[in-house]
């Protein structure tokens, strides 16, 4: 019996030789998408020449990763048949899952919490998609009603305020125990009682519009939670189908809100591609359209996406515009939608000493987040998660100035906080944490001894 070689992968060649990218260059980049979605690839050019030589094929999961590294490159979204690792039809449906804007995204929704609450790979683990993040650009906010399935049974405003009232409760659970706890039943709640709520029979359209706009809620509620665990392409897929929900409501504030998240997503994943138009998109649909402390977050979320993208002379006067409409607006006056997440001034204050810290000014950066935990509710108690994060930020950036000690005590009571927090973020912090000290103790702070042992202790137990 004869063995014929395989004919080269001429799609692969070319979308390579397109994207210009060396055998090298590809490798890493392949590396670096499955380093985002937790798992450790060690492909080597010379694994992309048995690729492009037919020789041999990437495992599916692979064939994603690859898909995305080339789809970044080129700017446009590839599957993995299109490159030639696969034929058309077996293409795996799911892997796509979340990342288009469909025509039901209720029925979306149900299947992405199904396998988030099973804890499926294939997105648990996927990498957050830069061709998906300019889904919602150029679209335009108002959109034609369409004919859906309704489940039959009826609900009007008094389901609409548990759903609300639930999503409170959760966000509260959050911002004080960290994403993970209670994750499943948010996941739980919005494949059942949310899906069918926003696909119930109703007497009023005002009534169906705000039944979409909570469920958009509670989805990308979930999303935040993903977020939390460090599932970046999972929390993207959530927020792309809340947004889905609120062009069905034909409610263009709150679109903007859920831009206005998928741009710190990108951001925090570190993929800041269309970050900024996100954010200026979102920007302009609630200029003037809402109360100044709202405006607030959405301008310092561009001043934010500016800095990022070298623009710094722009980002500070942008900061300077959201500090002087925060200090105007009334909280109260916060739609739902944004006065979930807490102190307006205190989230103005964090995203400042973001930016601050994107254009390298950590005296600026560790003012500002001092200004942040200080605006929490409880000296911080009743959001003890993120102004855990935020104090550790702060420690950071006194670390950088070489203000060794006073790190060193701001990073104590951010250990104190992290007690009984379940957050993927607050893991990754406490690990930095230990690697700074690590030097600390070379350079003879006493303090660092004693404060590596707390944060060795914190990692078993929350392991």
């Amino acid at each position: 019996m004869v063995n014929h070689p395989r004919a080269r992968n001429e799609p692969l060649h070319d979308a390579l030789k397109e994207a210009g990218l060396t055998y090298e260059q590809a490798a890493g980049a392949i590396r670096m998408v499955a380093a985002e979605a937790g798992e450790l690839l060690r492909t080597n050019r010379s694994a992309i020449a048995h690729w492009v030589s037919g020789a041999k094929t990437p495992t599916p999961q692979t064939a994603t990763y690859i898909a995305e590294a080339i789809s970044r490159r080129l700017g446009r979204q590839l599957r993995p048949s299109d490159l030639g690792l696969c034929a058309p039809d077996q293409d795996t449906p799911h892997t796509g899952l979340g990342l288009a804007l469909g025509p039901d995204p209720v029925d979306t929704l149900r299947r992405i919490g199904e396998a988030d609450i099973h804890r499926r790979s294939f997105l648990t683990g996927a990498a957050y998609s830069v061709a998906a993040a300019a889904l919602p650009l150029g679209i335009e906010q108002a959109v034609e009603h369409q004919q859906r399935t309704q489940t039959g049974h009826r609900a009007g405003q008094a389901e609409i305020a548990a759903v609300r009232d639930m999503v409170s409760m959760f966000t509260g659970i959050d911002e004080r125990h960290g994403g993970q706890h209670g994750r499943s039943a948010v996941c739980q709640y919005l494949r059942s009682d949310v899906a069918d709520l926003c696909r119930a029979t109703f007497a009023h359209d005002t009534d169906r519009r705000d039944a979409l706009s909570a469920g958009a809620c509670v989805a990308y509620l979930c999303g935040w939670k993903a977020y939390d665990g460090g599932e970046h392409g999972l929390s993207q897929r959530y927020y792309l189908q809340a947004y889905a929900l609120t062009r069905e409501a034909g409610d263009d504030l709150h679109a903007a809100w859920i831009l206005r998240i998928m741009a710190h997503n990108g951001m925090d994943a570190r993929r800041p591609e269309r970050t900024l138009e996100l954010a200026e998109t979102a920007l302009d649909a609630v200029r003037g359209r809402v109360d100044s402390a709202t405006e607030a977050l959405f301008a310092v979320t561009r001043a934010r996406a500016l800095a990022i993208a070298s623009r710094g002379a722009e980002a500070v006067r942008q900061i300077r515009q959201a500090q002087d409409l925060v200090l105007r607006g009334d909280p109260e006056a916060l739609p739902f939608w944004a006065a979930l997440w807490g102190s307006p001034r205190a989230t103005v204050a964090s995203h400042t000493a973001k930016t601050f810290h994107a254009l390298r000014d950590h005296a600026n950066a560790e003012r500002h987040y001092a200004v942040s935990a200080r605006s929490r509710p409880g000296a911080g108690r009743q959001q003890q998660r993120i102004t855990a994060l935020t104090l550790a930020a702060q420690g950071r950036e006194q670390s950088a100035q070489g203000r060794l000690e006073e790190a060193c005590k701001t990073w104590s009571t951010s250990l104190d906080l992290f007690g009984g927090v379940r957050s993927a973020r607050a893991a990754d912090e406490v690990r930095s944490i230990r690697r700074q000290l690590t030097v600390f103790d070379r350079r003879g702070v006493k303090a660092a001894v004693d404060l590596d042992e707390r944060a060795r202790a914190w990692q078993l137990v929350h392991a």
